[in-house]
Parts: structure tokens; C-alpha cells; sequence
């Protein structure tokens, strides 16, 4: 058995010209994965799209009925930062679905990859910085009703601090929500996770990954999770245009095998997003995020899996 890894052709949207956000990089990823031997056809699972009442686990109804059915007033709507349509609509929802199918196939097999996922800024009652619906959170509820999982470890490595989901878990002793983040950067006003750690402007690789090790391992023996969900943002590399950190391209493959051999090694399936990435150059941004694609086919061979 290969590495699942999960892949809809949905995962991409039309977005007007010029827009900021890469919506073209989740299908380039899954090229580069195919084209670079790293992934074949055979290990790519393509997910259902997110039922709305799986999204109402997390999201208020009056959210998601507005959001779906285009009646979200402007103001949220700008909030989101993408312009409504219902092709954006479906892959939201597609992408939802992708996460969880993810986190079922990391209990089956000990660890899987999404292609897309990581909207960590998602609140109950509104969208935010990119993110509609949260599919960490939404995967942790269907994950828990479904009886499959009950305690929870969300690892979120993406630049920008996991708000929404630290917000909707704050009163949750089932779900323990780490960020690892930009001290100064989106958002302004910091939600407070079960674990954060704040990191200084310009950190380098070195710095970085030793931060990492004085952390993780002892929260994984502290929780002791039934699944941990990784968000494998590659917004602190030096070259995204968002993020103010300073790994490269070897310390985010570094850090995607520190984690990954780190909860493997102690038994732990790991479910993993991509995460934000925003660069000008797209080449080079879908290359970063198929490094944790890459570690983790390493270490699914290494441990057998």
C-alpha cells in the first residue's frame, strides 16, 4: 500500500484576473507529485464533497445557508477576500470534504496527505483571510461523531496563527490546538490556542526547527492524541510574500520530516493540509508545498506504514 494522498479536480475555482490568492497551485501540485514520481495515479483518493450538515458541526446554519446560497452581505463577504460564485462554492465544500477523507485514511493507514485544505481562519459565523469554512475543525466534530477519534491534536505550522479554529476549540478539552506563527503579522487580534508560540520576524531554519523540538515532543506525550492534524502552511519560507519568516526550501522540507518522523515514530497517525503559501512565483510555490508530500512518502516507506 502507498501513501493516500487526496486530490479532487474541483480543488481549483475561477478566480477574476490577478487575484491574489494561488488557486491555480492545487492543480499544479498534483501535476508536479505525478510528473516528479512522487505520487502515482493509484494513490490518489478523491474525496466527496462536504454535506452542509457536516459543516454545521462547526459553522451556524444561518453562516452556511447564507454563504451557499450567495446572500452573505458584502461586508462578510470582503471579510472572506474572495469573490462569491457557486463554482467557489463547490470546491469550498469539495475541499471540506477532502479533509475529512483524509483524517479517516489517516487512522486506516497512519498517515495521508491532502492537495488543498488548512482554512484556519474560519470562524463559527464568518469567513476570514481566504477561509470560508474551517476544515480542520469540521474533520475533528465529524471525526468525533463518528466515534472514530476522540482526542485531538491540531499541529499548525502555517505562518499566520490558527484564530478561528483556536477560537472554536477554546472551551473543548477534546481538540488541543498548537500554533507555531508569526508573532507580527494576520491576524491583528490573536485568538489564544491551547499552545502558542509566538516566533520573531526574520527567524531562520536552524531556530525554527529547534523551537519545533522543544515543543512537540512533549505535547505529544502530554496529549496523547487518537489523530493529529497537520496544517503544513509554507507561508514562513523567506521568499512568501505574507508570511515575514525566513525558512527555505530545506528547512520546510526539514521541518515537514521533523514532524512527521516525530509522530510517526511515537505512533501517532498524522492527517496533513498544505496550508497557506503565497508567492509571485507559482513554480516555486507549488515546489514548497509538495515537500510534505515528498517527507511524507519517506517516512510511509520507512515505517511501512
Amino acid at each position: 500500500m502507498d501513501l493516500p494522498i487526496i486530490y479532487h479536480p474541483d480543488y481549483v475555482a475561477p478566480l477574476p484576473e490577478g487575484h491574489r490568492f494561488p488557486m491555480l497551485k492545487f492543480r499544479q501540485l498534483y501535476q508536479l507529485l505525478l510528473a516528479d514520481g512522487v505520487a502515482q495515479l493509484q494513490q490518489f483518493h478523491i474525496p466527496e464533497s462536504g454535506h452542509p450538515e457536516l459543516i454545521e458541526l462547526v459553522h451556524t446554519c444561518e453562516y452556511v445557508q447564507a454563504y451557499c446560497n450567495g446572500t452573505l452581505d458584502p461586508k462578510a463577504q470582503r471579510r472572506i477576500g474572495l469573490p462569491w460564485s457557486p463554482a467557489l462554492v463547490n470546491r469550498t465544500c469539495v475541499a471540506v470534504g477532502g479533509t475529512i477523507l483524509t483524517a479517516k485514511l489517516a487512522l486506516t493507514h497512519g498517515l495521508a496527505c491532502n492537495t488543498a485544505g488548512g482554512t484556519h481562519h474560519a470562524f463559527p459565523s464568518y469567513g476570514s483571510g481566504f477561509c470560508i469554512f474551517n476544515d480542520l475543525a469540521i474533520a475533528c466534530r465529524v471525526l468525533q461523531q463518528l466515534k472514530l477519534a476522540k482526542k485531538i491534536l491540531i499541529v499548525d505550522l502555517d505562518v499566520h496563527q490558527g484564530d478561528g479554529t483556536a477560537f472554536i476549540f477554546q472551551d473543548d478539552d477534546s481538540v488541543f490546538t498548537f500554533s507555531m506563527h508569526c508573532e507580527v503579522n494576520f491576524p491583528g487580534t490573536k485568538q489564544k490556542s491551547d499552545l502558542d508560540v509566538p516566533l520573531p520576524i526574520g527567524m531562520e531554519d536552524n531556530a525554527y526547527l529547534q523551537t519545533l523540538a522543544n515543543y512537540l515532543p512533549d505535547l505529544l506525550s502530554d496529549v496523547k492524541p487518537d489523530l493529529i492534524l497537520y496544517d503544513a502552511g509554507v507561508d514562513p519560507h523567506v521568499g512568501d510574500r505574507l508570511g515575514k519568516l525566513a525558512l527555505t526550501d530545506t528547512g520546510i522540507f526539514r521541518r515537514e520530516m521533523q514532524v512527521l518522523s516525530t509522530c510517526v515514530a511515537a505512533g501517532y497517525p498524522v492527517a496533513c493540509v498544505i496550508g497557506g503559501g503565497y508567492a509571485d512565483d507559482m513554480k516555486s510555490l507549488v515546489w514548497r508545498h509538495s515537500l510534505v508530500h515528498r517527507a511524507a512518502n519517506q517516512i510511509y516507506q520507512q515505517y511501512r506504514l
